[in-house]
């Protein structure tokens, strides 16, 4: 591993003074988790880290928003505080679940929120679970903010729309009390190694009517995608093994699955199809 600088600014103003959006080899660091395994790997290697351990709100805490529309996170806020937050539990469930087959306790103790949306892997588990609750994220720089879905971050293959210069401060997830939501995991391996594929959905229903919904595929492609077609062919329908068929057709038309070593694009196709009907009538009740 080769030198680097660390810094460990106590706040904001130092933290942003101290990265260069001209020089992508400098870069913050929250629990370090995927960037330390890039550094001894030596795909990445840093000539200065940025620490963002010691910067408060709003890279810290979990909180609701003054009116409780939405669940505020901190970019700074460990995986294993998601999972153990009375706050998430009450109103995002389907994240608390996630954690059970997400890496192992040791990672979930370190990795952050803001490291994990910024590290722009497509196999991550949260991505397309925040991008079905249509989360969005606060971004800092020295000239301003600005807010970003989650959706909008990725931009292919370990890319993201944050620019060198900028920091993910915080995560805001709307509370939608009448919604429901799951995240799929389907591994051909350990219970928490990588997925093959992994499906999101939240969906609000009356009866057994979809009203609305959010489909996001992650894994099987270069980036957690939303399935606009699949929702169309879903929204405002009775949900029954028609209206199905129906999704499962419309979300393989308009995606380009990936073979890799996990799965062919026929097999992940195949899984596509069959898990996202169980996701959608699991949590529908059907």
């Amino acid at each position: 591993m080769s030198q680097f600088e660390l810094a460990e600014p106590k706040s904001l103003s130092e933290a942003l003074s101290l990265l260069d959006r001209h020089d992508p080899a400098i870069r913050p660091i929250g629990g370090g988790t995927a960037l330390m395994l890039m550094m001894k790997a030596q795909i990445f290697k840093p000539i200065r880290l940025v620490s963002l351990r010691h910067l408060g709100a709003p890279f810290k805490g979990l909180s609701l928003s003054e009116d409780g529309s939405h669940l505020l996170v901190g970019a700074m806020t460990t995986f294993s505080e998601l999972e153990h937050s009375p706050l998430v539990q009450m109103h995002h469930p389907v994240v608390v679940k996630t954690m059970r087959t997400l890496a192992n306790v040791r990672v979930r103790n370190v990795a952050t929120v803001g490291g994990n949306l910024a590290h722009g892997d497509p196999h991550l588990d949260l991505p397309p679970v925040w991008t079905a609750l249509a989360a969005a994220v606060r971004v800092v720089s020295r000239t301003g903010e600005r807010v970003i879905p989650v959706e909008d971050i990725f931009a292919g293959y370990y890319e993201t729309t944050i620019s060198d210069g900028e920091l993910i401060a915080e995560l805001r997830v709307p509370v939608r009390p009448t919604w429901r939501s799951i995240y799929v995991k389907v591994t051909t391996r350990a219970t928490h190694d990588w997925p093959a594929l992994g499906i999101a959905v939240s969906a609000e229903f009356v009866g057994m009517r979809v009203q609305d919904l959010r489909i996001v595929l992650s894994a099987a492609l270069d980036k957690p995608t939303r399935l606009v077609a699949a929702e169309q062919a879903l929204r405002g329908q009775d949900l029954d093994e028609r209206s199905l068929v129906r999704a499962g057709d419309a979300a393989v038309a308009e995606v380009d699955i990936e073979t890799d070593s996990r799965g062919s694009a026929a097999y992940k196709t195949h899984l596509l199809r069959v898990h996202l009907a169980r996701a959608i009538q699991s949590i529908a009740g059907a």
